[in-house]
């Protein structure tokens, strides 16, 4: 039986209809329809919206802690085949919402995860925002981000290169889920955390910790204590 893979579409879209939003839709979309159409199940696409779990991201950086929906939102990627990573363009770099985001996670987490960058933008003067920017960070966070990224200036919507390029950043990240797919079956058959080991050819299986496992119950410490 096919595993069926996963894909993490991560935003920073702050609007409620957002153009970054539509954009990594559109990409892991765009991967889907090449997967089904190879004869595979389509993909689970996960969406991450972080203008939702803004106030949760902040609270996480401050306290350490993350709230249920940002570690939600932090499982999603972790546990995901593949990922598309989606900002707005501020001062010529990502949004300070969407790299406080990455900032969440530990050097390497997200190694040889096959990853597409996009970035949209009032001008396309800012679209080396992939390779000066985004493709740094993912670089740090060791996941295998795709030659062919995608940014969207606000003319772009209105051009039908735009179709075409989303397509071909969809059809190489569904390439990168075929190849995961075709040596990551040992490792979706191998022990650990149902959705946890499905993980690429080469990718370090990774297990979801929740750090309140081990908190002792208050209540029977207190017990414990001899008078």
């Amino acid at each position: 039986m096919t595993d069926r893979r996963s894909i993490a579409v991560v935003t920073a879209g702050l609007s409620e209809d957002a153009s970054t939003t539509r954009l990594a839709r559109a990409i892991a979309q765009a991967a889907s329809d090449v997967v089904s159409r190879d004869g595979a199940p389509e993909p689970e696409v996960r969406l991450v919206n972080l203008r939702d779990v803004a106030h949760g991201i902040t609270d996480a950086m401050l306290t350490g802690m993350a709230p249920a929906p940002v570690q939600d939102a932090l499982d999603a990627v972790l546990t995901a085949d593949a990922l598309v990573a989606a900002t707005p363009t501020y001062k010529a770099s990502y949004s300070g919402l969407f790299k406080a985001f990455f900032d969440l996670f530990d050097e390497g987490a997200l190694e040889n995860l096959p990853t597409v960058v996009a970035a949209t933008g009032g001008s396309p003067r800012h679209s080396l925002v992939l390779d000066t920017a985004m493709r740094p960070l993912m670089s740090y966070l060791k996941a295998l981000t795709l030659p062919i990224g995608v940014y969207a200036a606000t003319e772009d919507w209105a051009d039908a290169s735009l179709q075409s390029r989303i397509e071909r950043a969809g059809a190489a990240l569904a390439g990168m889920l075929g190849a995961s797919a075709a040596g990551g079956d040992g490792a979706a058959s191998g022990t650990g955390r149902s959705g946890a080991g499905r993980c690429g050819a080469g990718r370090p299986e990774r297990t979801v910790v929740d750090e309140f496992t081990d908190v002792p119950n208050f209540e029977d410490l207190l017990a414990s204590v001899q008078r």
